[in-house]
């Protein structure tokens, strides 16, 4: 790795204000906090900041539900958000807030600056109005059913059941989700940033970015991809009153569109670090900086962040991300968390019974730099943590230590034997190539690494046994030895896993007598020093805290669920859902339009540049068809050839990137890797109609 020393400001995703912390929020920033905390040890200079997301409908409803005013709603959750990152040692340089006076000042000068490059235009709209409320309705305070499936009870935005999107006005007998009122639809003036006339400029950053590569991973880049194939819309970036927000300068009633203000709270955030510490704002913001700036989303956001925000920024005068770093969402023991199974788990729940560090270190063994959603299955995590944690890495202190205070008063040997500096130089030899794998934030890699060295540092004191030779006359010497190499051993996997475990780094660092560990203190042996006396730095955990966790947390999701009633959810905080309801009853002339015939599955392949899709060659009988089926995440091609399926042979072919598509076939399950094609009995014949 380069030593040159690096400016670099990075960002999570700003936590929305009308609810707490859950595990799913804390894979973000974890993994943000990780990859920080390594840039600064590496004496980078690397500012993290963050802020809540303060502005909406569901802040006002929320805060009109309690009582209370908007701004008391997000003092209060503003505190208890800082709480819950503080307690799992996220250590943000500043945690702001988006209603802040810095954000309404750029949020307002943007605006303006894209006002000027002609990007900003005005268009009388409809939309539903709810009459009893008196307020215009967001699209996720409308529901109703889908025009396409016909599910009930789903979103004016988009179906969760067969996941199509559309307008509020497509919904089939919407109602107000705010007063139950059946909406009217009426005319209001609303503001659009033209996002149309930033194609150009998108397709060069998207492919070179600032530096000659592009700033995303490859899987978010196709996914952009086919947005863009389907034509980019100008996003609305007002809203009218009431609403609690920025009002626009020059508007009277028409306020910014949360998603306008928001992510310009990065840079508030920032701004009011700037203002603290004298540090330069405009060397990190604006255009020519040689700062790097890292944004870390979910991938729910991935067309904000990577259309409307750069697009923003380049057509105001502010520089562009450097890399956007987009993660998966988090499942709990296979399955979407959930409220209902107990394991839509928050923060508070989880720390009442267990170590934070327990969790980084899990979510670091998972976490790479790819789109990919993360288990957390709460059995591997009690056995990967006791195993490895505890049992590996713990273990080489626990049985050095005690013979360095009992016997020599505290004081490591002044000297490493030759027979001895071998495991010390392959785990120095390491310290490049870990070290890179944290820069590309390959986590689970770098702990992979890191614990096959803890099997080194554990083969040596196994093959040294330090309790046999403390038993034996004359080898006060070789004790003392063996005991310090031990402890050197610990000490630089300690400081490998520093990132992840900062707090029992600490504690290590107190227990050496030492100062704070850096990464190049690795190449360095701590030699003829006084160590302090050694305590048990962490437990095993054992099952009974998990259920206890799980109970805990079913108690207080029913405490807060009649509060949160009328809050719909934003980002990464949606990740929960059942069984969807059933449909609307159809005739049985509707069901015989449907045409399903078995299909053997002939060839199956990978689509080139596609995340989710293989493409089949499906045989019917008396032809082939070619579907493409968005079931890659469950299936290789080699597990699908020669079986029989059942597909939808009448339905329309459908132009793709990719080729035509000319049917479907049937699958079951949430989606990701919980999907399962149908397979009929091997007595049925391909191009047989299922009826």
């Amino acid at each position: 790795m380069s030593s040159k020393p690096r400016n670099i400001l990075a960002t999570s995703a700003l936590p929305y204000a009308n609810g707490s912390i859950h595990l799913g929020h804390l894979v973000e920033y974890i993994q943000t906090d990780i990859w920080v905390r390594f840039q600064k040890m590496q004496g980078h200079t690397c500012y993290y900041v963050c802020a809540d997301d303060t502005h909406g409908t569901p802040i006002m409803l929320r805060a009109e539900q309690e009582g209370i005013s908007p701004e008391q709603l997000i003092e209060r959750v503003h505190a208890e958000h800082l709480q819950d990152f503080t307690e799992f040692h996220i250590d943000f340089d500043n945690y702001y807030s988006t209603n802040s006076s810095e954000n309404r000042e750029l949020s307002e000068q943007i605006y303006l600056q894209l006002k000027q490059a002609g990007l900003i235009e005005s268009r009388m709209t409809e939309h539903y109005y709810d009459p009893e409320k008196e307020m215009f309705l967001p699209d996720r305070y409308i529901k109703g059913e889908c025009p396409k499936c016909h599910s009930q009870d789903q979103y004016g935005d988009g179906c969760e059941v067969c996941g199509t999107t559309y307008t509020t006005t497509d919904l089939i007998n919407p109602y107000s989700v705010v007063s139950g009122a059946k909406p009217v639809r009426k005319e209001t003036e609303h503001f659009f940033f033209k996002l149309s006339e930033c194609i150009d400029f998108l397709r060069d950053w998207i492919d070179n970015g600032n530096r000659g590569s592009s700033p995303l991973p490859a899987e978010a880049k196709n996914k952009l991809e086919e947005w863009f194939d389907a034509g980019l819309r100008d996003w609305e970036i007002s809203r009218d009153a009431p609403y609690f927000g920025f009002e626009i300068p020059d508007a009277p009633g028409k306020y910014f569109y949360v998603w306008l203000d928001a992510p310009v709270g990065y840079m508030a955030s920032f701004k009011n670090l700037c203002a603290r510490e004298d540090i330069d704002f405009d060397s990190y913001w604006k255009k020519g900086s040689d700062a790097e700036l890292y944004h870390f989303i979910g991938k729910d956001i991935l067309s904000f962040h990577a259309l409307f925000w750069p697009a923003t920024l380049e057509y105001s005068g502010y520089r562009t991300p450097d890399q956007i770093c987009v993660h998966g969402f988090l499942t709990v023991n296979g399955q979407k968390m959930s409220k209902s199974r107990g394991t839509f788990i928050t923060a508070r729940s989880y720390l009442e019974f267990l170590q934070p560090e327990y969790l980084r270190y899990y979510f670091a063994a998972k976490l790479n730099d790819r789109v990919e959603d993360i288990d957390l299955n709460l059995e591997d995590f009690v056995a990967r943590v006791n195993s490895n944690l505890i049992g590996k890495y713990i273990n080489i202190a626990s049985r050095t230590a005690g013979f360095i205070s009992k016997r020599y008063d505290g004081k490591l040997g002044n000297c490493i034997d030759e027979m001895d500096i071998e495991p010390l130089q392959k785990l120095q030899r390491a310290a490049d190539d870990i070290a890179d794998l944290y820069d590309r934030r390959q986590f689970s890699e770098a702990i992979r690494e890191i614990m096959a060295l803890a099997d080194i540092a554990n083969e040596y004191v196994n093959d040294t046994q330090p309790w046999v030779i403390a038993k034996q006359e004359g080898q006060e010497e070789r004790l003392q030895q063996i005991c310090t190499t031990g402890i050197n051993l610990f000490r630089i996997l300690t400081i490998y896993l520093k990132p992840v475990l900062p707090e029992l780094a600490r504690q290590v660092e107190e227990f050496l007598n030492s100062e704070p560990l850096q990464w190049h203190h690795s190449n360095e042996l701590l030699l003829d020093h006084d160590i302090q006396k050694y305590k048990h730095l962490a437990k095993r955990i054992e099952d009974k805290q998990i259920q206890a966790m799980l109970d805990k947390n079913q108690e207080n999701l029913k405490a807060t669920e009649e509060k949160e009633s009328h809050s719909p959810t934003r980002h990464a905080q949606a990740q929960q859902g059942e069984h969807p309801a059933i449909a609307n009853t159809i005739e049985y002339d509707d069901f015989a339009k449907i045409d399903l015939r078995i299909a053997r599955i002939v060839k199956a392949e990978h689509v080139e540049g596609a995340d989710k899709l293989l493409q089949l060659t499906l045989d019917i009988g008396d032809q082939q068809r070619n579907v493409f089926a968005g079931i890659k995440s469950a299936y290789s091609p080699e597990q699908l050839q020669g079986k029989l399926t059942v597909m939808v042979a009448n339905l329309a072919p459908r132009k793709m990137r990719f080729g035509v598509s000319e049917g479907m076939v049937l699958a079951a399950g949430p989606g990701g890797k919980d999907l399962w094609i149908l397979e009929p009995d091997e007595g049925a014949q391909a191009g047989m109609k299922v009826k």
